[in-house]
């Protein structure tokens, strides 16, 4: 093989190697789904990176979705960590943030309540670490101790 050969192979594989590389960089993140949505009644909306979807059972939810339900509106969400959901007419809740090991059931898990109604069902996450539940509202935040607790937060249309 000659040189010249030689250094054409090796600048070859070094722009398959960039351009590789390049794309692995520039492809888009895929959201983490984070549960799913088991029941869906009357009005439900997901907003999602600023588009508001409408929510149906089996929908897949992320990570800072809002949930939002309309006057006629209920929906249940079961997370991967088995937490029940459920929020009633009039209510918007966002998961602000959540991670879960399935292994050591570690993680966090962190939700506004800003408006409506909200009934929880603790899942392995809260049983495992109690203190890395936190359900915030307009006027406090809940540590989640127990096994299920329900919120109810007055407001008007506006966050």
């Amino acid at each position: 093989m000659t040189p010249e050969k030689g250094v054409w192979i090796m600048n070859g594989k070094l722009l398959v190697f960039i351009l590789l590389l390049s794309f692995a960089f520039s492809t888009p993140a895929v959201a983490r789904e984070i549960g799913q949505i088991k029941k869906a009644k009357g009005t439900v909306e997901v907003e999602r990176t600023g588009k508001c979807l409408p929510a149906a059972a089996g929908m897949k939810v992320q990570a800072a979705d809002t949930i939002r339900t309309g006057k006629d509106g209920a929906v249940g969400v079961t997370l991967t960590d088995d937490t029940m959901l459920s929020a009633g007419p009039g209510s918007v809740l966002t998961l602000s943030r959540y991670a879960f090991d399935a292994t050591t059931y570690q993680g966090t898990l962190e939700a506004k309540m800003s408006r409506g109604t909200l009934c929880m069902v603790s899942g392995k996450l809260a049983k495992q670490s109690p203190n890395a539940v936190r359900v915030s509202t307009p006027d406090t935040i809940i540590g989640v101790r127990g096994t299920e607790f329900f919120v109810s937060v007055e407001g008007d249309d506006h966050e």
